[in-house]
């Protein structure tokens, strides 16, 4: 009974986090974007300290179960698992007790901090299990569920219906997508072999709530009177953490998946209240004392790092024109709501979550190795619409605080940047004043090419102050291939 409660819970975790990176609309963030900010790693960046407090009680009193119910990518291992004991009758027992790799999984979680301490996102990105499913749900399955959409949206349009609307299916980044399909390519082969390795050596989130699933106060145990050492709850364990020999389970490696209850045939495991023996408390104390302090010291390290880090149509229905190439930015681009460009790179853990929501084709991730995966923005394919707040509203981790769509109307993230080599004016002898009738805020004006002759042309003039840096006149621009209006990226953010 309690491993189809965690089946049926892990489920709607799983559908529903999924569905976050799938849903182009934004409507279901409405709903479920409460499952983006409950997982650890996000929440810990974001300082969400009551989200990360609840999580270390919920582990202190029931074990993993965040590892098995609400991580997308420990559910992902766990159905890669299932799927593999489906496929021959022999697999469904096919685990076996191996001892902890105590210093692969604590090298891992010390080079991590590491790498939260020197900023390397790069490192922190590629083993956040979040991120890495998200990575995985953005660039892999997202092209799909929005190819069954213009299926739809197809078949609609011919039966007279606007229910659907077709949507551009792109590679955002060539990289990243490379980096999507490697990872689920090691963790998906870890998975179908060995069941839960990547949890219990390589994921920072596992090591740490290993610690705390140590001491839990409800796990499975075995009763040894009425184990009659038949082997099969060590064989089902996708963790290898169940000594069938010395009826012992690693609590640190359990992520109560509850699999060796059901597979037990004389009821000798159960999910019941921990009694800790003599022998366990005094055993190995030196060397227990040792590894508590260490992880001890690592988590609340950790925790200080954390805390410390804080389609391209014109408008008015013209036709659509060939995409400009992407200007060479002096200073990156990145959402209002960031704050500064230092504050997005050690919030963001590059889960793509936003690029997924964002319905103007803005955001996408960077290929800069300096912050590759994160995401930036530019103008090729549409502009940040002041009333679109989507990506503020999605972040699970702190990179884009939340702001209303008033505030984000007087937030520059950047300034808009004039080159009339470019300009048509120059290049084809010929008003156009494109940028300067779809600004916003009335940022651009046109000033006569020539100020003594009344039938000048006219160029543009960006009032910098005025700019918040939406890039509505670099993506309505007609110049190609390289437009004659681009947005400087601002370091700082400033309200206008």
């Amino acid at each position: 009974m309690l491993r189809k409660i965690r089946i049926i819970l892990a489920s709607i975790f799983f559908i529903g986090v999924t569905l976050l990176f799938l849903d182009f609309t934004g409507t279901i963030h409405a709903w479920l974007g409460w499952m983006a900010k409950v997982q650890f790693l996000p929440a810990a960046l974001a300082l969400n300290f009551g989200i990360v407090a609840a999580l270390i009680v919920l582990t202190l009193l029931f074990g993993r179960v965040y590892c098995s119910v609400i991580c997308p990518l420990g559910v992902m291992q766990d159905i890669i698992s299932w799927i593999h004991g489906k496929t021959k009758k022999k697999n469904r027992f096919r685990f076996s007790y191996s001892p902890e790799r105590k210093t692969l999984r604590y090298g891992m979680l010390v080079l991590f901090i590491a790498a939260l301490i020197m900023g390397s996102h790069v490192a922190v990105a590629l083993i956040a299990p979040y991120s890495a499913y998200g990575r995985i749900a953005a660039n892999l399955l997202a092209p799909i569920y929005q190819l069954g959409n213009n299926l739809l949206a197809w078949i609609a349009e011919r039966a007279g219906s606007y229910a659907f609307y077709s949507v551009d299916i792109w590679i955002k980044s060539a990289s990243t997508f490379a980096i999507a399909v490697a990872t689920l390519l090691v963790v998906g082969f870890l998975a179908w072999k060995h069941g839960r390795t990547w949890c219990n050596t390589i994921c920072p989130v596992g090591t740490v709530l290993g610690f705390f699933s140590r001491f839990s106060l409800f796990a499975p145990v075995i009763n040894t009177d009425k184990c009659n050492n038949c082997g099969l709850c060590g064989k089902q364990c996708k963790a290898s953490c169940i000594d069938t020999f010395e009826h012992k389970i690693d609590y640190s490696r359990c992520v109560a998946c509850m699999d060796c209850i059901d597979a037990c045939k004389h009821g000798a495991v159960h999910y019941a209240l921990r009694k800790r023996p003599a022998t366990e408390q005094t055993g190995n104390d030196t060397a227990d004392k040792g590894r508590r302090a260490f992880i001890v010291s690592t988590a609340i390290a950790g925790t200080a790092v954390a805390a410390k880090a804080q389609d391209m149509k014109v408008d008015g229905g013209l036709a659509a024109i060939e995409r400009a190439q992407k200007p060479e930015r002096q200073t990156p681009l990145v959402p209002a709501g960031a704050i500064s460009l230092k504050n997005f790179a050690d919030h963001c853990t590059a889960c793509q979550l936003c690029v997924s929501v964002c319905p103007n084709g803005v955001l996408r991730p960077s290929t800069s190795l300096l912050n590759l995966m994160q995401p930036e923005m530019s103008y090729e394919r549409g502009y940040c619409r002041p009333e679109c707040n989507k990506c503020s509203q999605v972040c699970p981790a702190g990179a884009i605080k939340p702001i209303t769509i008033e505030e984000k109307s007087s937030i520059q993230i950047g300034h808009a940047v004039v080159c009339l080599e470019n300009c048509v004016v120059n290049t084809d002898g010929v008003n156009c004043g494109n940028c300067a009738r779809h600004c916003p805020v009335g940022a651009i004006r046109m000033v006569r090419k020539n100020p003594d002759d009344e039938n000048s042309l006219r160029i543009p003039v960006v009032n910098e102050e005025r700019c918040i840096g939406c890039g509505a006149c670099e993506n309505l621009c007609p110049a190609r291939p390289f437009t004659a209006i681009h947005v400087e990226g601002h370091e700082i953010h400033k309200d206008i």
